[in-house]
């Protein structure tokens, strides 16, 4: 499984303890450094379109828009990653709102907004809207529910559709009159204000793509703040994939593919005078969320191997402590964080992160309750093989050593491994760390020529990822054989009988080896006809010899593109 995760479990009540303490940082007692659970949950989903967490009931809402098919899920999960039930509407689904005292779930549909009650989980209204048919996007502030709506033929001709901003009240869902191009992604403010934030993505086509705010307070939305970021020249446009307000609302962190995190005055949109530190090289942003009691900020990316697609941190920027760093690369939990894909329970003790397949079609929800510290970890020297000789479609051993600070982890850590080459790149799964930190990863490499293995740490829950180790092996033919057993002495009138075994090692030939023959005597030296060797490798060569005397029989395999050729000579003594 390559996964940046692996369980340990941790009471409820040193949990708790654990987080109420100040941001980051390592608790005293040793049972502190022990890491909670991440539970991870395949999603029964092709698409995804909205994430709400329900802290009062403990319940994860996901929408499943199952654009094109007319048909969308909203799936109701546990804080323990199980599901609970799933809510079946017979139109497309994607925003999804919770009230602020999660009395009320809202649904995005095509031509309405559906509610459900979230103590019995049964549907208790449904409102009119705009019809829409580019993902209607859903947001609670200010004590009601806000909407977009796009209208378009193809759903190609949404990036760039006219898109307004909706409003829930007297029982209908009604436009304001703003409106503008693109995909407009909604986000509240802090709870219990009246703020919401508007974004325009990147693909609308803008060529300086907004971020605004507006007071939410009234009958009527008012926009109090606005920013577009491109400079003079044009460089340094907002690419949005997602906003979020801290707990106090007095910042706003956006996710910005481009740029990694802006942190944002909330009243003005200006950059706020400190900055979070840069993501890992390799991260492209996607996702970002703050915990409800103010202490903690995630943040989601995209990125390949140990590069960590996920960071947890303090919400200050200030606060210098290495933030908690997670890596998902694997079947079994997803390539990144997919866009808009992160939120908190509201005591900050859990963080859900939904995670996505490499082609967007597979996902999966991540339960993780942040421990108090991560560890830093490294390979020591470098890698080694054995045998010094690499051969096609032989056994390889690659060996390493990889260290880790604080204490010894509770289950063996893993590595893992993949093989580059002239065909492209080969995963080989993962292997076990042993006490003294040694492993061993196993390959057949099939392939003459170089082959470049990389392993990689990926983390854990108290573990960061360790810097990617390479090691390049020159890999060589395997050898062929040929052995021969023939008679002393022969007469011309009897004939020579020869017979002989054949072995090539490594990987196993594709067809039947043929061999040539050679018969060298003092007339000179002539070529037989050749022999095909049987399946248990053995051959057999008769020859009635044409003159006296000394003469050898030579047996050759010319070798293939995995194999070096052979040659083996018998010579006989030959009477009349």
């Amino acid at each position: 499984m390559n996964t940046a995760h692996r369980s340990r479990r941790l009471a409820a009540t040193l949990l708790t303890a654990v987080l109420a303490g100040t941001g980051l940082s390592v608790a005293a007692a040793p049972a502190a450094h022990a890491a909670a659970e991440d539970a991870v949950a395949k999603l029964p989903i092709s698409s995804y379109s909205g994430l709400a967490v329900d802290s009062v009931h403990q319940r994860i809402y996901i929408a499943d828009q199952h654009e094109g098919q007319y048909v969308g899920t909203v799936l109701v999960y546990n804080f323990q990653g199980q599901k609970v039930t799933s809510f079946q509407h017979e139109n497309t689904v994607s925003g999804l709102a919770l009230s602020e005292d999660s009395t009320t779930l809202y649904v995005g549909e095509r031509g309405r907004v559906v509610t459900y009650d979230t103590d019995t989980l049964q549907q208790n209204g449904a409102y009119g809207a705009a019809y829409d048919t580019c993902g209607r996007q859903l947001a609670f502030a200010g004590g009601t529910v806000w909407s977009t709506d796009a209208y378009v033929f193809q759903p190609y001709q949404c990036a760039t559709a006219s898109t307004g901003l909706d409003m829930l009240t007297n029982g209908t869902v009604s436009r304001t009159g703003w409106n503008d191009v693109g995909r407009l992604q909604l986000a509240p403010g802090a709870r219990g204000q009246n703020r919401l934030l508007m974004g325009q993505p990147k693909e609308s086509g803008a060529a300086d793509p907004f971020l605004a705010s507006f007071d939410v307070s009234g009958t009527t939305p008012v926009r109090n703040a606005s920013r577009r970021f491109a400079d003079t020249d044009g460089k340094g446009a907002l690419d949005l994939k997602d906003m979020a307000a801290n707990a106090d609302g007095s910042k706003v962190a956006v996710a910005d593919a481009t740029a990694g995190t802006r942190l944002l005055n909330a009243g003005d949109l200006s950059n706020a005078p400190d900055q979070y530190q840069a993501l890992p090289a390799g991260a492209n942003a996607t996702a970002v969320a703050f915990s409800g009691d103010g202490k903690y900020l995630a943040r989601g990316a995209q990125a390949t191997g140990s590069t960590p697609d996920l960071l947890v941190q303090s919400a200050d920027p200030t606060d210098a402590t290495p933030p908690l760093e997670f890596a998902f690369e694997g079947s079994l939990d997803g390539g990144s964080v997919t866009p808009r894909g992160l939120a908190w329970s509201q005591d900050g003790a859990r963080l859900f992160a939904i995670t996505q397949s490499a082609g967007g079609t597979e996902y999966w929800l991540h339960v993780i309750q942040p421990p108090a510290a991560q560890y830093d970890t490294r390979f020591t020297g470098d890698l080694t093989h054995s045998p010094a000789q690499a051969v096609a479609g032989e056994p390889l051993a690659v060996r390493g050593r990889l260290e880790w600070d604080g204490p010894a982890p509770a289950e063996p850590l893993k590595v893992t491994a993949v093989r580059k080459d002239a065909t492209g790149t080969h995963q080989l799964g993962t292997a076990t760390v042993k006490d003294d930190g040694t492993f061993t990863v196993l390959d057949e490499p099939d392939l003459v020529g170089e082959a470049t293995y990389t392993v990689s740490f990926l983390g854990d829950l108290t573990h960061r990822p360790a810097t990617d180790l390479t090691h390049t092996v020159t890999v060589g033919k395997a050898a062929g054989s040929i052995a021969l057993t023939a008679p002393a002495q022969a007469t011309m009138s009897g004939g020579v009988h020869i017979t002989g075994t054949f072995t090539a090692q490594g990987k196993t030939l594709s067809e039947r080896a043929t061999l040539t023959v050679q018969r060298t005597d003092r007339l000179g030296t002539g070529t037989l006809s050749s022999v095909t060797v049987a399946a248990d490798g053995t051959f057999t060569i008769d020859d009635l010899p044409r003159t006296r005397r000394s003469v050898t029989y030579t047996v050759s395999w010319p070798g293939d593109d995995l194999h070096t050729g052979s040659t083996a000579s018998a010579t006989v003594n030959v009477t009349r």
